[in-house]
């Protein structure tokens, strides 16, 4: 689906307001070209999987920064580009984060689920356990932790010891994959 000039400009402005459905929108518009360039780079799709969802993260942690006279795509891919070369960084040696660096990741306001969430939760359980087990490992996991011992994405943050926007990312595209699995019944 090719996304028009229009769409795409108001999309990055409503991600600039923080606009949840905005983010969704431009995760799923261009993942596909993102987690593809790394695939090729490094050739192992967990890795490049984990660079994609940090790309996003990255991105929309910083998305007021994006300047509109590049392409979205681009930008993204510069990313990309650099997280790549951090990921090959700790691959070869580990690196401390300062506590500083970790509480300012704390600083989003996360009081646990929503009622969304718990709308999940309710769904005939057998069958969606049993396309949720359609998943990758990852990908089971934070939608265990998420919506089944419903913690908060700090608590989930903690537990995976990732970043939280790592987390969010991770999830976003764990529920747009198990939605894909859902509809093809």
């Amino acid at each position: 689906m090719e996304i028009t000039d229009t769409i795409l400009k108001a999309n990055i402005q409503k991600a600039k307001l923080g606009d949840q459905v905005a983010f969704n929108f431009l995760l799923n518009s261009f993942w596909n070209d993102v987690y593809g360039f790394q695939l090729k780079r490094i050739r192992n799709e967990n890795d490049a999987e984990d660079i994609t969802i940090q790309t996003f993260s990255k991105a929309f942690d910083k998305i007021e920064t994006y300047d509109e006279n590049y392409k979205f795509k681009t930008w993204l891919i510069t990313i990309s580009k650099n997280v790549h070369i951090d990921f090959l960084r700790k691959k070869k040696k580990s690196i401390e984060t300062t506590k500083e660096q970790e509480e300012e990741v704390y600083q989003i306001v996360d009081d646990g689920p929503t009622p969304e969430d718990k709308i999940i939760t309710e769904q005939n359980l057998a069958k969606l356990l049993r396309d949720i087990k359609k998943l990758k490992p990852h990908y089971q996991e934070v939608i265990n932790l998420r919506y089944f011992q419903e913690l908060s994405y700090k608590e989930i943050s903690e537990q995976l010891q990732e970043p939280m926007n790592n987390v969010k990312v991770k999830l976003l595209r764990a529920k747009k994959l198990l939605a894909e699995i859902i509809q093809k019944k």
